[in-house]
Parts: structure tokens; sequence; C-alpha cells
């Protein structure tokens, strides 16, 4: 009860704000709390110009950190929203007055028990970067390495905690009031901010983060990332190498400091396919205040704090899928989508390639440099209601990354299209995946697993042999009697456990050679 009325309190703060930027759109659709949406637009509407995702996008960086992070996630509904809410919503910057140098410092030297003095010959106590739980700034180890110090804003914890508990609260009374709209899954939206929030006020995921993906990228000279000072870096404060270049969508900058920006577009696509397919494991936040060119022509990436994972199914569910539309295979892309069980199978496979042409060629038939396939993903979210599709948590992320992506790519080498230059990538990575030896190799891999877990197996057997013949398990007479005709009659099962077990006994060779 008490929270009910806590999150009434909130829900109404909330609406004010939003109606003061003539935004209460989203809570008026929604239908959640209409007495107190009425209420808050009878008493606050303010006039305000823009379009409505720019009002939003103005409302919520008001409202703060979480509802900063709550709209960025929305940028990848436009099936919730539309195309060009969704739009307007991802042009919205995780930009927040930056905190003091004194409490930076205070948080650092509680982080580590230590004088920041004692830690950095040089602390710049100015920071060149601030968002919603974080701010950077640029420091000089005592050993003369430059870095750049990510410190978390002071009581950034509790400010999330009491946000995320209005959201939850928000999404179970949609479930319960709204069924039409559970197929838009808003416990799983929230469950992923808070998921995400999480992990990003502990900044030793971060860096872990940023080890994995440089490990992955390990002799790779496309791409770098900086070394973490693991020494310098906690709970609350992470040290990293300081990177230093022209960012990746300067395409003047770019070009004075002597690079083809087609050639650097060309390495940025072979980047995020790595990334997205090779290994399932992607920067999702690719702004380009995260993304340089070095002085040696090399794509840096920083912040690491937002990252994306994919598993091997759904990277070869979404590889087919968009070679399938690249190539204008609309049957193939709408069999996709049935194969992997996105759209039930009491749906019509021939309406939805109807469908998916209806969406991909007013896309797909635009100039080369003008293709996006975010917008076609985006779309196609618009149309899950008509077919019963179930929304794809784990698409969301990576369709708003491709959506900066792209955008970024095109500012850079407006003539080229990132996907264009990805796809002879996509196509060899799908034959690794999907051709006949990948499947080959995807059975022994099965077979292997099994005969791994063989002697686990037998101890139960014995255990379960020895409970029978101790009386500790008793079977039933009629039981006993069919075994024994199954062990005198059924030659044929014999005869194919005696084939499998010398097939597994083949694997277990072959892996020990």
């Amino acid at each position: 009860m008490f929270r009910t009325v806590r999150n009434i309190r909130r829900l109404w703060t909330t609406a004010r704000l939003l109606a003061r930027h003539d935004a209460l759109f989203p809570l008026e659709y929604l239908d959640v709390a209409p007495a107190v949406v009425r209420a808050a637009r009878w008493i606050s509407r303010r006039d305000a110009e823009g379009r409505p995702g720019q009002r939003l996008a103005r409302a919520l960086n008001e409202a703060g950190p979480s509802f900063i992070k709550l709209g960025q996630i929305l940028a990848t509904r436009s099936d919730l929203l539309g195309e060009e809410l969704a739009a307007d919503l991802s042009d919205l910057q995780d930009r927040l007055p930056p905190f003091s140098g004194a409490e930076a410092r205070v948080a650092i030297e509680t982080e580590f028990d230590e004088p920041v003095a004692d830690m950095f010959a040089k602390f710049d106590d100015t920071p060149v970067a601030a968002a919603s739980i974080a701010q950077v700034h640029f420091a000089v180890t005592n050993d003369g390495r430059e870095v750049a110090v990510k410190v978390l804003r002071p009581d950034i914890e509790e400010a999330f905690a009491r946000d995320l508990d209005l959201l939850h609260w928000g999404a179970d009374l949609i479930e319960r009031t709204r069924p039409d709209l559970r197929r838009l899954k808003p416990r799983e939206v929230v469950a992923t901010l808070a998921t995400t929030v999480e992990m990003e006020m502990d900044l030793r995921f971060e860096a872990a983060a940023a080890v994995e993906i440089a490990e992955n990228f390990e002799g790779d000279t496309d791409f770098k990332v900086p070394n973490v000072d693991w020494g310098r870096t906690g709970q609350r404060v992470m040290t990293t190498e300081r990177i230093a270049g022209v960012s990746l969508d300067d395409r003047d900058g770019i070009e004075a400091a002597g690079y083809d920006p087609l050639d650097v577009t060309a390495k940025a696509a072979r980047v995020t396919f790595k990334q997205v397919f090779r290994d399932g494991f992607f920067h999702a936040d690719v702004h380009p205040g995260n993304l340089f060119v070095t002085p040696d022509g090399v794509i840096a990436a920083v912040d690491f704090g937002i990252m994306g994972r994919l598993d091997i199914r759904t990277r070869r569910v979404l590889g087919e899928m968009l070679l399938a539309f690249l190539m204008r295979d609309y049957r193939r892309a709408a069999e996709v989508h049935f194969e992997a069980g996105w759209i039930p199978a009491d749906q019509s496979v021939d309406a939805f390639t109807q469908a998916c042409r209806s969406i991909a060629e007013p896309i797909l038939d635009k100039p080369q440099n003008e293709i996006s396939i975010a917008r076609l993903l985006g779309q196609l979210f618009q149309i899950t209601e008509t077919f019963q599709m179930e929304t794809q948590p784990e698409l969301l992320l990576l369709q708003k990354t491709m959506l900066v992506a792209e955008g970024t790519a095109r500012k850079l080498s407006p003539d080229a299209n990132m996907w264009m230059l990805a796809r002879p990538l996509i196509k060899d990575w799908m034959e690794q995946t999907l051709g006949p030896e990948a499947r080959v190799r995807d059975a022994f891999e099965g077979i292997a697993s099994t005969v791994n877990k063989l002697p686990s197996v037998m101890e139960r057997l014995e255990e379960t042999a020895n409970m029978i013949s101790g009386g500790r398990v008793r079977l039933h007479p009629e039981t006993i009697k069919q075994l024994r005709r199954d062990s005198r009659s059924d030659g044929v099962s014999g005869s194919l456990w005696f084939a499998a077990i010398f097939l597994l006994l083949a694997v277990i060779i072959v892996r020990l050679n």
C-alpha cells in the first residue's frame, strides 16, 4: 500500500514535468493512472516547440538519469512509439551538468583509502565529459602515463533505486490493466534497464567488458581498446589508458589527419560485423563521442558501460535475415522469422512475406547510401501486433546501436553504406556457421558433449542398480518381465547401443588426437 501511494505521488511529479513540455502522450497512450494524467495536463500544460519526440526528449533529460536511460531504450521501440518519435529520442544525449572536482577527489580517496596526490602526479579537476551516471577526468600517473579516470556520481545508486521502483510499478500496472500491451513486454523492458543500470554502477563490470572485447580483437589492426589500470580501478572509479584521436564523425578532421573517410567507414563496418556476428558481444553506446580515429588510423572505442550480447542462434537468425533482405529474398526473410519461432506457426508465411516486401522495398529501393537496416528492423517491429510477433528484447539494444552506427557512418562517408561494405563478411560468416561443415561440426560437438556427461550418467546408473539390488527400489513385476523380453528379443536395440558406443569411442579418439 505504502509503495503504491509513494509511486502515485512520484507519477504525479513526473506527469507534471511531462505536461510542462507538452509531452504527456506516452502516459495517455499507456492509460496509466488516467486521472493523474488528466489533472497534470489541466494544471501544468504549457505550449512547447518542436515535434512530439523532441519535446519528450527534453522532458526526459530534465527528469534525470533514470529517465534519460529509459528514453534511450524507448528509442529502439518504434513498435511502441512510431518511427519518427523513436528517431527523435535517438538524439537524446546522456549529458548532465558535472559535479565538482572536489567531490570526484573525495570519491577516489574513499574508494582506495589513499590520497589522490599519491595515486596521480596530476589530476584535472575539470571533467572532459559528464553523463547521467559518471564523469571522466584526465590525469597522469606517478610513472608518467596519461590516463582517463571515470568516477560515479555521488548518491547515484539511491536516485536510480527510486526511479526504477517507479518504473517497475508502472510496468506491473500496464501488464495487469492492458492485456493488449503485454506483447510489448514492459516488465522485460524495465528489467533490461535495471540490469543495464546495475552493471553501469559498478565500474568493475565496465573494466571487465573492456578487457573482454580487447581479447576478442587481440592482434586486430582495425580496432583498439584502452588498457585498464586495475590498480586504480574499483566499484566507483575506473582508470584506463587515455585515447587520443579524432571523433569518428569528424570527416574534415579525419581527412586532415591524412585518412580516407571511405576506408575508415569500411574499417568501422568490419569492426561492427566482428563484434555483432563473430563475437556476439558488442559496444552498444557507439555515439561519436565514444569512437575515435587514432593518429595511426586505428578506430578506438571508449566507455564500455553498455554492452550487448547475442547467442549464436540469434546471430545466425539475424545474419540469415539480413542477407535475405539485402538480396531482396522476402520469402526467405519471412521463413527465417517462422523458423526462429518469432512468429506463431498459425500465421501465414505468404502474408508475412508480403509484409516484409512492403516494408523493405521503400527502404531498399533508395540509393545505396540511404539504405537503413536499422530503420527496416524498426518497421518490422511496428507490424508485430498484426502477426502476433513477440518483441525480441535481445534485438532492441542492437537496433539502437545499428541506428546510431548508420548515422555516424553516413556523416563520415555520405556515399557509402556500411551494410553493403559488410555484406561479404556476413555472407562468409553465414557459410561458415550454417554450411555443411558447420552442421557436421555442431553434430560432433553435441556428441562430444554427451560423451563428457557419460561418467556422471554411468555413476548414477550404478547407484540405481545398487539401490535395486539392495532392495531400496522395487520394480513392478510386469516391468521386470518386459525388460527380460526386451533383452532376449530386441537384437536391433543391442546393435544400436553397440553402434552408439563405437561412435562415441571414435569421437573420443579424434578429440584426443
